[in-house]
Order: structure tokens, then C-alpha cells, then sequence
């Protein structure tokens, strides 16, 4: 991985930094995005009020950091920006709030994230912090050595795990988290569920997350954060305030749409669009429509196996024996008849249940 710009000279350790503290940069002075007008931006999407200070963190990271990342291009903010808010709560938690609940008692001893298999600690010591939720201690570890292979003289965060909420590192780790996990590659598709589950392991908050998603991509496309239907109106879709597959997929195209070539590429494709599929109806079999006695179990027996034979036996059989026939036949005739409802029966049940 090529250094990133900003990275201190020297190889020297870091020390452990307040927030907002001066960080040691390169001499070389880098363009900056509008800082400001981002700011407000994400202050309009959010659904509740931001701590300015943890919005700041973020900021300030991808300012400094972010184009190394192909983090310069809207529908790859818009993507970034709908998962780390709601992982932060509009930038309000910046850290695990801690019990600890027996959920987090369990991470203690959590090998799986290179927690040790004692009750020493672990769990808390590595819990989540930053808006991504840096949690474990192998996280913390990977972490560590992202930035040094940026090229950036960081804590080291298993020997100093707070440190990881401090700048510039608390806005350094939802690019750890992006850059390691290839998101921009779903993000170029406008895969909002594959993004959720990289990052989340599942799809938990995939409603509050495509919300998110709806609501920045307006705000980085001109509109209201709430302003779904003047969108759809624009764009001449069915006008419902329901941001839908198709709403979303027109929002990506959009935002695609504002960087000049972008749409060119072959990794970047239309979002998405869930499509209605027709549901499969049953046919009944011909046979269950006809009258139970033009049955082929009726017919066939009847007719092939003892017609003939029939009429030229019936005169010799006894009285007796005949009744006795024509009770089984009776008998046959009506497991038949309740054959063919019990099986009428069912299909009706199956195609209630494809309805």
C-alpha cells in the first residue's frame, strides 16, 4: 500500500493526542475539500442532532486521507456516509456503551477476535470504539498495521487501545474499515446490501441504513434530505415518497452521474433493482376435475379388468356372494370418492398458501 499523504517523518511514535490536537504532517500541503460546506451537508441528513466534535474527526480523515481511498466521488460518500452514521448514531457514539450486558461479558474471552481465552479483560479493553465499532483485539492489531503500511507513525493500539479515539485515528478507522473490506467495489454498484453485511456480518439496520442512504444521496444531489418526491417527480418515476429499489438505483445513477466519466467505467453498474416475480399458480390435474366416477380407478377396472367377465359369471354366483360384491364395490366407490376431495383439498390449501 503507498504512503498516504500526511504520514510524520522520522519513524517516530506518535504520541497519544487530545482531540483536535496539531497532527505531525508532511511538508507537502495538500488540497482540502470544502470542509464547511460537507459539514452542513451532513448536518442536514442526519435524522438527529451530531457531536460536532466526532463529525469533525471524520471530516478532518477524509480531507487528509480520503482520495487515496477513491473517496472523492458522491456515490461513494453517500455509501461510506449512510453506514457510519448509522453505526454512530449521526456521530453521536464513538465507543461501545458498556455494561457490560452478558453479550459483553462473552466478548472477554472471544478468541475469534484474538481476545485471550480468560476472563482478563479483553472484552472491555478491546471494545467497540470509533463510529465503525473497532472491536477485538486482532481489529486492533489490523488497524495498527494499516496505518504503518500507509506509511503513518501511529500508537500502537493493542498496547494503547484508547488511543484509537483520538485524532487523527478515530476518523482514520471507517477508511480502515472501507479499504480493507473492498467496499468501494460495492459501493461502484450501488450494492447498499452488500455493503451492510461486509461491514455488519448481517443485515441488522438494513432499513435505517437504506433510509440513510436515501437521505444523503438527496443532499449530495441538491435536494431536501426528506425531499423524496420532487426526486421521483425529476426523474419521472412513480411519484410515492417510497424509496424502493428503483428510487435507489436512480439515485445512484445520479450521483454516478456527477462525476464526469465515471459512468464509463466497467466496474461501476446501475444499482440493484429488486424485480416482481410472477408467483406460480398450480394446475389442478384434469383428473381431479372430472366426477369421481369417470375416474380411471373406476373406469379402468371396471371396464377392461371385469366387464366382460362379469357378464357372462353373474348368472352362476350365489345370492350371497353377489352382495357381498357389490358391497366392496360399494366400499372402493366411496374411498374413491373421499380420495378425490381429500386431494382437491390439498391443491386448494397449496395455492392458498402461494397467494
Amino acid at each position: 500500500m503507498t504512503s498516504l499523504p500526511g504520514a510524520c517523518e522520522g519513524g517516530q511514535s506518535d504520541q497519544r493526542q487530545p482531540r483536535h490536537a496539531p497532527v505531525c504532517v508532511a511538508s507537502r500541503k495538500l488540497p482540502q475539500r470544502q470542509s464547511g460546506e460537507t459539514n452542513e451537508r451532513h448536518h442536514r441528513s442526519a435524522r438527529s442532532r451530531c457531536r460536532e466534535s466526532y463529525l469533525a474527526s471524520v471530516l478532518v480523515a477524509l480531507d487528509r486521507y480520503g482520495d487515496r481511498f477513491g473517496m472523492d466521488r458522491p456515490h461513494r460518500l453517500a455509501q461510506y456516509f449512510a453506514q457510519l452514521m448509522h453505526e454512530s448514531g449521526d456521530f453521536r457514539y464513538d465507543r461501545e456503551i458498556w455494561g457490560p450486558t452478558p453479550a459483553q461479558q462473552r466478548y472477554d474471552t472471544r478468541t475469534d477476535l484474538g481476545n485471550t481465552p480468560e476472563n482478563d479483560g479483553d472484552g472491555f479493553r478491546y471494545r467497540g470504539c470509533t463510529g465503525m465499532q473497532l472491536t477485538g483485539k486482532d481489529n486492533y492489531r489490523q488497524f495498527r498495521n494499516w496505518c504503518r503500511a500507509a506509511g503513518l507513525s501511529c500508537p500502537d493500539f493493542v498496547k494503547d487501545p484508547d488511543a484509537v479515539n483520538t485524532d487523527p485515528w478515530e476518523g482514520l478507522v471507517p477508511l480502515f474499515y472501507w479499504d480493507t473490506r473492498d467496499l468501494n467495489r460495492w459501493a461502484d454498484e450501488g450494492d447498499c446490501e452488500t455493503v451492510t453485511r461486509k461491514i455488519n456480518g448481517g443485515k441488522n439496520g438494513l432499513s435505517d441504513r437504506f433510509d440513510r442512504l436515501a437521505r444523503i444521496s438527496l443532499v449530495l444531489l441538491g435536494y431536501r434530505a426528506d425531499n423524496v418526491l420532487q426526486f421521483q417527480a425529476d426523474q419521472r418515476l412513480q411519484v410515492d415518497g417510497d424509496v424502493g429499489p428503483k428510487t435507489r438505483a436512480a439515485m445512484h445513477t445520479a450521483l454516478v452521474a456527477l462525476t464526469p466519466g465515471e459512468a464509463a467505467r466497467p466496474e461501476v453498474k446501475a444499482a440493484p433493482v429488486t424485480e416482481e416475480k410472477p408467483v406460480p399458480v398450480p394446475v389442478t390435474p384434469p383428473s381431479l376435475d372430472a366426477p369421481w366416477w369417470k375416474s380411471k380407478e373406476v373406469i379402468t377396472p371396471s371396464v377392461i379388468g371385469g366387464g366382460a367377465s362379469l357378464v357372462t359369471a353373474i348368472g352362476g354366483i350365489p345370492w350371497q356372494n353377489l352382495l357381498l360384491i357389490l358391497v366392496a364395490f360399494g366400499g372402493i366407490a366411496g374411498f374413491l370418492y373421499w380420495r378425490k376431495n381429500a386431494d382437491r383439498k390439498a391443491v386448494a390449501k397449496q395455492v392458498e398458501g402461494m397467494a
